[in-house]
């Protein structure tokens, strides 16, 4: 694995969110991260059906149908993982974590132990390095403060780049 594509703060923004997909697929990710705020369940079959591969997702503060996102989620098989309001994961030899707060999320990439942080919550884009570590909020989808982001994490040379949404 090489590619990891990251988004978070959707809200049900189905137009910047298929936008966001179609270069996802077009950038070779071979795994999808949601850091949360999909809001309406029906956000995980759009996820679903614009990309192929797995797909982490973390609850944030607007997911408030658990159950029915959870149902919608069984309906991809194990494609689509539901990991509560924290996950990590081993990527491409490296350790990732995701949980929507930005507050934790800066805690968690100044343990030194994990290779990526992202998060999401505040729709501000956000790349640094923390030691030899990156802390990432993706910026948002939705499109209420400027223009619609997501980041792609290549495993293998370590780096994260921030990138547009075509159409916005």
């Amino acid at each position: 694995m090489s590619r990891i594509a990251v988004i978070s703060d959707s809200h049900d923004n189905i137009w910047n969110l298929d936008q966001a997909l179609a270069a996802v697929r077009e950038s070779g990710a071979e795994t999808l991260l949601h850091c949360g705020d999909l809001c309406a369940p029906f956000i995980i079959h759009r996820l679903a059906q614009g990309f192929p591969g797995p797909i982490h997702i973390i609850f944030g503060n607007n997911d408030a149908d658990g159950r029915l996102i959870t149902q919608n989620a069984a309906d991809h098989d194990a494609r689509v993982h539901l990991h509560g309001i924290y996950a990590e994961l081993t990527l491409g030899n490296r350790q990732i974590a995701m949980i929507h707060y930005p507050e934790p999320a800066r805690r968690i990439a100044e343990s030194g132990k994990i290779h990526l942080t992202c998060y999401g919550h505040d729709h501000t884009k956000h790349v640094e390095q923390v030691g030899d570590n990156w802390l990432v909020n993706p910026g948002e989808l939705m499109g209420m403060k400027g223009d619609p982001t997501w980041a792609l994490y290549d495993t293998d040379a370590h780096t994260v780049e921030l990138m547009g949404v075509a159409g916005t």
